[in-house]
């Protein structure tokens, strides 16, 4: 399991024109000298120094790129056409490698950032789960818990840690970096947490960092889905820094030259370029307006309670979010209140705990499934959800969501 080793295996050993790392042996001047017997030494300089700018690459193709630049290790989420989709096999190879540089003294902070200009990382790859999950295949219990045991360790992660959330952010993109001590959105960003409408919930420790947000705008993002654009990813708090998409390159170049930097160089570097970002700046946050029926509405004892509210309030905003609330499943939203109750007095550690064994809950459940189908597969927007409304939801059923799973449980370091 990839909690219980950090340890890279031999074959993913740095390749050198084809070979192991141990090629670069290869580069040993003697040898050269043999090869290119007629060339003068600056010229042989040239070629060794070709040859090792060679060995630097990567393979472009790959899913995710995991490259040492400067003094950062850099992480690329590589599959653009899915906007940057988050894999099993994705996780399983980010994972060691943050855990060594995590340990490695001459890798100062850790970037991650998605390739193509449209997304982060727009989710999980939801349909490989409901496929497995289906099936029994043990996918629907190794990327949840691999996915949260990846979102620990960003969590934890000892080294300065900064999300370049560029584009879209949802679901499994949130977990890869709302967690690290940088994220940083641009006038692209679109962040949501849409899973009560595919009958999942926020998860990736949503909540952890949800019920932190200002008043109840976490409750409020949960339950809704709501989309936050922009500089208001920044305003919400789910951002440390706003910047131009345009200025990305410039930024992750000046965190890249920093010569052993502390955390305090990094945020020097990111508070510069925020401050002279003049993109949106007298802009209002969108829900600026509507906090306090925010905090008033989503404040409750139970998701009954909210609608209630909701109903007796009647205004045009309030009667949008019953409208909205309507569409998802029952379920997910009373095991999302519930989550986001209990999560604002756990640690990070206990959140993913309690989320693994909701995600357990969910693939034993119908919702689901029924949510992809709907909203991902047949697009017809339909579901069906099984229980159909709230009511029927019982106490006893969500006690059996948050249930320990025994030996079967999360093991976090």
């Amino acid at each position: 399991m990839a909690s219980s080793t950090h340890a890279l295996p031999a074959d993913a050993l740095p390749r050198v024109g084809g070979c192991s790392g141990d090629a670069m042996g290869l580069l040993a001047a003697p040898i050269v000298r043999r090869q290119l017997p007629r060339l003068k030494p600056f010229n042989r300089l040239q070629v060794i120094l070709q040859h090792l700018n060679m060995s630097k690459m990567v393979d472009s193709s790959a899913e995710v790129l995991l490259e040492k630049k400067g003094c950062a290790g850099v992480i690329t989420l590589n599959r653009p056409k899915a906007l940057n989709a988050l894999t099993l096999s994705m996780i399983r190879q980010i994972y060691p490698q943050l855990k060594t540089w995590e340990q490695d003294p001459d890798t100062f902070l850790i970037i991650i950032k998605g390739a193509g200009g449209k997304a982060f990382c727009a989710g999980g790859d939801i349909r490989a789960v409901t496929e497995a999950g289906r099936s029994g295949n043990r996918l629907a219990q190794d990327f949840f818990r691999e996915e949260y045991i990846l979102n620990n360790a960003i969590g934890s992660c000892r080294k300065p840690y900064v999300a370049l959330i560029d584009g879209i952010t949802m679901g499994g993109g949130v977990g890869l970096s709302v967690h690290g001590q940088f994220r940083v959105a641009t006038e692209k960003t679109l962040f949501a947490m849409p899973e009560t409408a595919i009958g999942l919930f926020p998860d990736v420790g949503g909540g952890y960092f949800l019920p932190k947000l200002p008043g109840k705008l976490g409750y409020f993002l949960a339950l809704t889905g709501f989309r936050l654009k922009g500089r208001d990813v920044h305003k919400a708090g789910v951002a440390t820094h706003f910047i131009e998409a345009e200025k990305m390159a410039a930024v992750e170049k000046d965190l890249l030259e920093l010569k052993s930097p502390s955390k305090e160089n990094v945020a020097g570097v990111l508070d510069s370029y925020h401050k002279k970002c003049k993109f949106d700046q007298e802009k209002e946050f969108i829900l600026g307006e509507h906090m306090d029926k925010i905090n008033s509405l989503f404040s409750a004892k139970s998701m009954e309670e909210i609608i209630q509210k909701l109903t007796k309030d009647g205004s045009p905003f309030a009667l949008q979010q019953l409208e909205t609330i309507a569409k998802m499943s029952p379920t997910s939203l009373k095991m999302t209140f519930r989550q986001l109750t209990e999560g604002a007095s756990l640690s990070l550690q206990d959140v993913l705990i309690m989320e693994y064994r909701l995600s357990q809950a969910c693939m034993r459940g119908h919702d689901f499934y029924e949510g992809v189908r709907a909203v991902l597969i047949d697009k017809d927007q339909s579901p069906k959800w099984e229980p159909a409304t709230l009511e029927e939801v019982t106490d006893e059923f969500l006690d059996s969501c948050f249930k320990s799973l025994g030996s079967n449980d999360l093991e976090l370091q």
